[in-house]
């Protein structure tokens, strides 16, 4: 379980293809401090785990159902990805529960700045339209956000200065592709609610 509270933006420092999947190394030194092996880490919101670790990186595999459901696999050396370890139990929820489950790819539509703020829209997949609501959470790339407006087709996110700067926003263009995460709670409020 994550929070969506980006701790840094890492790079990615190599890849290896393989019969069964992809490896990847991913530099970064926040992230790096104290890992353990098999621990959680959200790398541009989908939750990998760590295989092998160094001072100020560690290794990944991404299974085929892993490369399918995102754009990870898609990614070369030096491409910038969102890092955050997992949720300790006693750490505090500044963002909203996330937990690393890609649901589907976005892509970046537009993006403007609005005074010292951005705004971005990005497109909304139709299968995924009755989880998200205005004012309401979503994970997007790893990143805790606020639904500013929404259209049937599309989700427009206020993005803050640190935001912007402190994570791989700053680096998306129109058509780049984006990891969607929707709120867990909508999910479970349509599962319980079913049939009624």
């Amino acid at each position: 379980m994550f929070t969506g509270i980006v701790e840094e933006t890492g790079e990615i420092a190599a890849r290896t293809e393989t019969d069964d999947g992809l490896r990847l190394r991913i530099a970064g030194e926040v992230v790096t401090e104290n890992l353990a092996h098999g621990q959680s880490i959200s790398v541009s919101g989908a939750c990998l785990t760590v295989e092998e670790y160094g001072d100020d990186w560690f290794e990944t595999f991404l299974a085929a159902e892993t490369i399918e459901k995102t754009y990870l696999g898609t990614l070369d050396v030096g491409d910038a990805v969102n890092l955050e370890r997992a949720l300790a139990a006693d750490a505090r929820l500044d963002g909203h529960f996330v937990q690393g489950h890609v649901d589907g790819v976005a892509e970046v539509r537009d993006s403007r700045q609005v005074g010292e703020d951005w705004e971005f829209e990005f497109t909304l997949p139709e299968e995924f339209d009755q989880y998200v609501v205005e004012k309401g959470s979503i994970a997007l790339d790893g990143i805790s956000l606020t639904v500013a407006d929404r259209t049937d087709d599309s989700v427009t996110i206020a993005v803050i200065p640190t935001t912007y700067d402190l994570t791989t926003l700053s680096e998306k263009s129109v058509g780049d592709p984006v990891h969607l995460e929707v709120d867990v709670i909508a999910k479970y409020a349509e599962r319980m609610l079913d049939g009624y």
